[in-house]
């Protein structure tokens, strides 16, 4: 039976034996108490790696940025973030309906502001207008194709949200993925921001689990916000071990990703009905594709050499490289490509 290559996300990934074992190993209790010695114990690797007080374990990263946005902000508060970014695209408005609050969008090269756009953007001291108060970045930003924030661009913003008292949450689902390419510490990105949101179901390759990062009074109440959002969990920690493995194990060779998707936006460059192909920076590849050509027929001729790709809009797709997937499938995969429509 031929093996699936699947470029959907770098969220199907599944537990590698060393992860489960790990996880079998687990040390577990009530996580709700506080008595879940895993879960703590990630909690303190995380806050300690970037620097801050506190950390905690969530069942999500939508999950971890609506408490962040919750316990940052006040109703007719405002968020200011890019267009594109997972909280406006991908939490179904979440900051409405949970924190009551507005959203600021501005329009960034790739998902990315620039210190300059967000002063701009915060808005005077009106009766009838929301008070500016948290700017969000995404780092790599998903919908811009994976596209990182220098250390450097962080930090004027950080200046900025210190210059207006505004809050500076960083969306880092994939940080790892920008920090193995600008060869930063997690230290270092986390001195510059208030709070930090980290995946680690996505290339870390755990099954589940996000970890909110930030100060200790600002964990307190986002521990409280967790319980009312119904994230309160129990022997968490088989959960937990995973993520501590992938911490471990996983961010080296999220290098590997990086050079697969590279590999697949080489050979889409050669390709005539591909075009527009974002800069790839990290694992994930965005390409429009040329009219006639449409995503439900480049998916179903996808489909049909077990290749699992997604649509990201009405003439674009995405494809997303994760440990799940190896060089020999991503040749394949390129084949495949230089196949179809000829």
């Amino acid at each position: 039976m031929t093996q699936t290559i699947n470029l959907l996300s770098d969220t199907i990934t599944r537990p590698t034996a060393g992860m489960l074992e790990a996880m079998w190993a687990a040390e577990v209790g009530d996580d709700v108490f506080r008595e879940d010695p895993s879960v703590n114990a990630l909690e303190e690797k995380c806050a300690a790696l970037f620097g801050h007080e506190a950390a905690l374990f969530c069942p999500s990263g939508t999950m971890a940025n609506q408490i962040a946005l919750k316990v940052h902000t006040r109703p007719l508060d405002e968020v200011i973030c890019d267009e594109m970014s997972h909280i406006y695209q991908y939490e179904v408005g979440g900051y409405a309906f949970h924190s009551g609050i507005a959203v600021n969008l501005l329009k960034g090269e790739n998902g990315i502001l620039d210190a300059g756009m967000v002063e701009a953007a915060i808005k005077p001291r009106y009766d009838w207008l929301p008070k500016s108060s948290l700017v969000v970045i995404e780092n790599t930003c998903n919908k811009g194709g994976g596209s990182i924030y220098s250390l450097e661009r962080i930090r004027a913003i950080r200046a900025v949200c210190n210059n207006h008292t505004l809050a500076l949450h960083l969306d880092g689902a994939r940080v790892f993925n920008a920090l193995v390419e600008t060869g930063d510490t997690p230290a270092a990105i986390g001195a510059e921001t208030h709070s930090i949101s980290l995946c680690l179901s996505k290339g870390l390759g755990a099954p589940v689990g996000s970890v909110l990062i930030g100060g200790e009074a600002f964990i307190k109440e986002a521990r409280r916000i967790r319980k009312v959002m119904g994230g309160g969990m129990r022997q968490a920690g088989y959960l937990a071990a995973a993520g501590i493995y992938a911490l471990d194990h996983h961010v080296e060779r999220l290098r590997d990703d990086h050079r697969h998707a590279r590999a697949l936006a080489d050979a889409l460059s050669a390709l005539p009905y591909a075009t527009r192909i974002r800069p790839v920076q990290t694992n994930i590849v965005i390409f429009d594709l040329v009219a006639p050509h449409t995503p439900a027929g480049f998916l179903e001729y996808l489909g049909r050499h077990h290749i699992k790709a997604s649509a990201f809009g009405p003439q674009t797709m995405r494809f997303v490289t994760h440990l799940d997937v190896d060089s020999d499938m991503i040749g394949r995969a390129i084949e495949v490509l230089r196949r179809y429509a000829v």
